[in-house]
């Protein structure tokens, strides 16, 4: 599982830096593309965060289903 957030952890990492790095040329250069390149690459880091969140709370789930006595 420590695997599995580490990966999760650096995909977000570099897709919120993407995202960063197109909003601050998207201000710099005034060009629209930039802008939509950053938004489109903040939803991906967004979606891997909450792909994280989803993955822990459904493990806990099946952990305690599967110990239950």
């Amino acid at each position: 599982m420590t695997v599995f957030r580490w990966i999760v952890g650096i995909v977000a990492a570099l897709l919120g830096s993407g995202s960063a790095i197109a909003f601050v040329i998207y201000i710099t250069a005034d060009i629209d593309v930039w802008l939509e390149r950053a938004r489109a690459w903040r939803r991906l880091a967004w979606a891997a965060v909450l792909l994280w969140f989803n993955v822990e709370i459904w493990r806990r789930v099946g952990m305690v289903i599967l110990h239950w006595t």
